[in-house]
């Protein structure tokens, strides 16, 4: 390799070998993460000066980007600047800044040509298709996409304008409006990437060979483009605002419609797309929207740093092949663990094995990779596989004595170095451990139903745990793809416990003549993702009534919910509760006008923030930033508002 003199930089390394091909390098310090800092944009754009001198002398005959970290390509812009960024007088000359930059690469005189591993997202692509060409590895580790409008903003450095220009109208605002990270056989399918590899060590030759051979990517064909000229753009632009208005609400997330607003003035046009992009950019960083997200996204990742370093786990023994068991159990084998589920026989087994393949087929694809999670999903009802499990899991009925004797039993058949692990939604561990003889070993892993779509699991803390045992509790809900939140053993411990009053709350009003519909459009109407009688009714009437029982909260006898909890009309479940169901879905009638819908939610969730503020100040959580993202992993609270704490602070709960 030929060290050419070049500006110096930390986020870079540059070489150019003997057949002039430059070799650049990303390579974030102190970072398991490539980003782009306002320094790394710096650098680059200095560099590309030297690219263009280089070029002309023919010196150079074009550049090949990798990145020097296993964990991918570039996770897009340093987020940690972002408030910063959000500064009115600084961020518009700093967009402007990477639009020229990037600019500048596209009218590079000799081609640069990216190649793509692991996560390529946000700013990362952006970069990579200002590039010429782009080159991907073809395997599981491999996402690619534009997450920005999950922190209120969308692409700002040209990326969608020049999405479009790659995957037409409708593919690149999908991805943009959606935020969904694709593989790289789809970002192939989209035009996002021209050519795929096997491995990654193959990058490097096949970069090289679009270099030496001046390969240019193509743009997306006239049957893509067309759907953005003339009326037929505005047609589209009304349909995406339709599609998002089911999910999301202008007033709670201006994002994605400040995208589709920014697509109808310019989508038939991408470098004008590209450029319009700033004007829109600017005032969505500064939101309260795009704000209270960043801490959002600030405390998710804190709670990766929860779990204990080193920890492995390859078998999960689950006890209960109910609703939550099964979904536990099914969940494991999904994310690569070899799960034995235990119950007393087949026929209670069986729906959860059936519910499990369901899951497998609508995540996995393709018929091997269900046909090899299926192979890790084994029912055992006599349990032997308790004795070689890493982890067990009891996910029984809520009954103190039932869940004692089960855990007895396990302290002996298990492994002394396997978690045990109660899935209890309101009971004290220290109950559950107390006729233990190492009561030290048994913690609290609470999921919630649904498990495949919520991303919280509460680790329970009992004043027997040590750091270590909650450390590996952590480590596993990571290991499985679920975000942790340690909390104390307490009564319905963080959202069982701020989420009843709430629920009873409305049911009380239910009670006593008011509409349900009307109360559920009022939750959603405030920002809720459903209102809290169609979730009493999700929850399962029956787990209701328990729950609330155990934190202290009577269940009127002869009332309406006593009544439909007798007669098995449990909800969601069965088909019928405060609501019919079909196919999964309630059965809504009208609901009536009201005057100010939003703030009658603001005053449906009072008892959920009240009681989110007692949790605070019982210790039952760290601080405010876990009560808040655990209360909207576990129940959806707002995330726009950044949770129940920062939402009162603001005034707005």
């Amino acid at each position: 390799m030929i060290q050419p003199n070049m500006p110096e930089t930390t986020n870079w390394r540059f070489e150019i070998d003997v057949e002039r091909l430059g070799w650049l390098t990303i390579d974030t310090p102190n970072s398991p993460v490539n980003t782009l800092s306002r320094l790394a944009i710096e650098e680059l754009e200095t560099l590309v000066v030297r690219f263009e001198e280089l070029a002309k002398s023919g010196e150079l005959v074009g550049v090949i980007l990798l990145s020097g970290k296993d964990s991918g390509f570039i996770a897009g812009a340093d987020v940690s600047e972002f408030d910063a960024m959000s500064d009115f007088s600084v961020l518009p000359g700093a967009l402007q800044r990477t639009h020229a930059l990037f600019s500048r690469i596209e009218a590079l005189k000799v081609p640069m040509v990216a190649g793509i591993h692991g996560f390529c997202l946000g700013g990362g692509l952006e970069l990579a298709l200002a590039c010429h060409y782009r080159v991907a590895v073809n395997n599981d580790k491999t996402r690619i996409g534009f997450p920005e409008v999950n922190l209120g903003i969308f692409p700002g450095f040209g990326g969608t304008g020049r999405s479009i220009r790659q995957a037409g109208p409708v593919d690149a605002m999908q991805l943009m409006l959606t935020g969904r990270m694709i593989r790289a056989g789809a970002a192939r399918g989209f035009n996002l990437v021209d050519k795929l590899v096997r491995h990654r060590d193959m990058l490097r030759w096949e970069a090289r060979k679009a270099v030496l051979q001046k390969r240019e990517s193509s743009e997306a064909g006239f049957a893509k483009k067309v759907m953005a000229m003339g009326p037929l753009r505005g047609y589209i632009a009304n349909k995406m605002r339709e599609q998002v208005g089911k999910k999301a609400r202008k007033e709670h997330y201006p994002a994605p419609y400040a995208l589709i607003d920014l697509f109808e003035q310019h989508g038939d046009n991408w470098q004008a797309m590209s450029h319009g992009e700033i004007e829109r950019f600017v005032p969505l960083m500064g939101s309260d929207t795009a704000t209270n997200l960043r801490r959002v996204f600030f405390a998710s990742e804190a709670l990766k740093k929860q779990g204990i370093k080193g920890a492995k786990f390859a078998r999960v023994h689950v006890i209960g092949a109910g609703v939550m068991g099964g979904d536990i159990a099914a969940w494991c084998a999904l994310r690569g663990m070899s799960v034995t589920l235990q119950d007393l026989d087949m026929a209670r087994i069986q729906p959860a094995l059936d519910r499990g393949k369901k899951l497998f087929k609508k995540r996995l694809k393709k018929k091997r990779e269900v046909d090899a999670a299926m192979l890790r999903f084994e029912a055992d009802p006599e349990g032997k596989g308790a004795a070689r499990a890493d982890v067990i899991i009891e996910a029984v009925v809520e009954k103190l004595e039932v869940k004692q004797s089960i855990f007895g039993e396990m302290e002996f058949k298990a492994k002394p170095d396997a978690i045990l692990a109660t899935n209890t939604s309101s009971i004290e561990l220290e109950r559950i451990a107390e006729k233990l003889k190492q009561p030290e070993r048994l913690i609290g892993l609470h999921f919630f139903n649904p498990v495949a779509q919520l991303p919280l699991v509460e680790v329970i803390r009992s004043t027997f745990n040590t750091d270590d045992a909650i450390g590996r509790g952590a480590a596993f809900a990571l290991a499985i793809g679920k975000s942790p939140v340690v909390v104390k053993s307490a009564p319905g411990f963080l959202v069982n416990r701020v989420l009843m009053p709430y629920m009873l709350a409305a049911v009380e009003r239910v009670e006593k003549g008011e509409s349900k519909e009307l109360l559920d459009a009022a939750a959603v109407a405030f920002g809720m993702p459903m209102g809290p009688i169609e979730l009493m009714d999700t929850v399962g009437l029956d787990v209701g009534k328990s729950v609330a029982t155990e934190l202290g909260h009577a269940v009127p006898e002869g009332s309406n919910f006593d009544t439909l909890v007798k007669a098995g009309k449990l909800g969601r479940k069965t088909g019928e509760g405060f609501y019919k169901w079909e196919d999964g879905k309630a059965q809504k009638g009208d609901v009536p006008s009201h005057a100010d819908l939003a703030g009658l939610g603001r005053e449906l969730v009072k008892p959920l923030v009240d009681m989110t503020e007692v949790v605070v100040a019982e210790g039952v959580v760290a601080n405010d930033g876990l009560a808040d993202i655990g209360v909207i992993m576990g129940t959806g609270f707002a995330p726009f508002l950044g949770g129940p704490i920062k939402a009162r602070k603001d005034g707005k709960a």
